[in-house]
């Protein structure tokens, strides 16, 4: 028999996720085929994007090398990016790194291009937390705001220096703004500067934090954050930062040396472009077993696509957890269609959340049979600790 050729686009948690479970999955058939595997992605290696806000705050790597993933020997890797599935042909168009269109044929397809952070219009202003440079970016200027305050004899200026705005109150918003002023109180200390007059406001537009659970996490994160050094302010958009002046939608303002925009994901949109039957927000529409429609071979998962329960009706949320779940049923999924025996259908999993607050801060929800836990403190780190290596299969 010949070989088949199984394309993974995307290689953040739910492609790497994906690549490794059918690739385990396969490795015993019996028919006789084996499986050639080919990972295409636009970077050079996998990007934690998880984590994001830890080089806006520090100098940590969040790139890994694909050498670094024993389960990807043997697995060839494309760089570029993708603009077109030909499902009627089985082969994908893309662009290289140099541009140049080029072509791959494909028997197995898994789409896993994942989410973008959502930005606000041009002439909002601020620094949205959307890649690796924008990050590197807002580390430089907020550490350049610390070393001016230094010599700054203005007290309502350098208090304008040491001050920033976070504008959206999701998880990364909070996670941001935490890690933020625990980091930028380090430094102002270490610069001679009062670590108390450091301000990292959070704005939410909602009444309350983590609208996904119950009030009394919500209460339990402020708590927290508090004592991080954040001030939530609630019922509060951002409306446009200029010159250093933050607007709300109240008509207050708050004078800040940086306003970070984090409000948010929307499927890639990338996807537009492919081919593929997506919903009216832009998702990949998929049956219970991932497969999408009127794609033979092809599949999808993560944040790029519409995962419904077949059950409840229930919709996957864009998070990590749900699509590392996915990628692990997939392998599953692949090697029953393979075989042509009945494929796993989708599930919804229970509620389940973990935030990181700074170092040995943390918080972790779950609700079960109706019952909360609630978990805080350095054991909740280290489980957010180890659910964000999870995803990225260095576990």
């Amino acid at each position: 028999m010949n070989d088949l050729t199984c394309i993974i686009i995307g290689g953040g948690h739910v492609g790497l996720g994906a690549l490794k479970a059918i690739k385990e999955k396969t490795r015993k058939m019996a028919n006789g085929q084996r499986i050639r595997f080919v990972l295409l992605d636009k970077q050079p290696g996998h990007v934690r994007k998880v984590l994001m806000f830890r080089p806006a705050v520090g100098k940590e790597d969040i790139m890994i090398p694909w050498t670094h993933y024993e389960f990807l020997e043997g697995v060839e890797f494309v760089q570029g990016t993708v603009t077109f599935v030909d499902s009627g042909e089985k082969q994908i168009r893309y662009k290289d790194t140099q541009g140049n269109d080029a072509r791959i044929r494909y028997d197995l397809l898994v789409v896993a291009v994942g989410s973008v952070v959502r930005q606000p219009d041009s002439d909002q202003g601020g620094i949205s937390l959307t890649d690796l440079q924008t990050a590197a970016d807002i580390r430089e200027r907020w550490r350049a705001n610390l070393q001016q305050a230094v010599g700054e004899t203005n007290p309502k200026e350098r208090k304008r220096l040491m001050t920033i705005a976070v504008a959206g109150a999701g998880i990364s918003g909070i996670e941001t703004s935490a890690e933020l002023a625990l980091e930028m109180q380090k430094e102002a200390s270490s610069l001679g500067l009062n670590p108390s007059d450091i301000s990292v406001y959070l704005l939410s537009a909602q009444e309350r934090l983590f609208m996904e659970g119950p009030e009394k996490v919500g209460r339990k994160l402020d708590q927290i954050l508090s004592e991080c050094g954040v001030t939530v302010l609630y019922n509060r958009k951002v409306m446009r930062e200029e010159a250093g002046v933050v607007t709300l939608n109240n008509s207050d303002r708050l004078q800040v040396g940086l306003c970070i925009w984090t409000i948010g994901l929307i499927p890639n949109p990338a996807l537009r472009t492919m081919g593929l039957p997506l919903t009216p927000d832009g998702q990949v529409l998929v049956d219970e077993s991932y497969r999408v429609q009127g794609a033979p071979g092809v599949y999808s998962i993560g944040d790029c696509t519409r995962v419904v329960d077949p059950k409840t009706g229930k919709a996957d949320r864009m998070r990590c957890g749900e699509g590392g779940l996915q990628a692990d049923r997939l392998g599953k999924i692949v090697k029953a269609d393979l075989e042509g025996s009945p494929a796993p259908v989708h599930k919804s999993v229970m509620d389940f959340f973990c935030i990181g607050l700074g170092e040995n801060r943390g918080l972790v929800w779950g609700r079960k049979w109706g019952f909360d836990m609630i978990i805080t403190g350095k054991f909740a780190w280290k489980f957010r600790n180890l659910a964000w290596d999870a995803g990225s299969k260095l576990l």
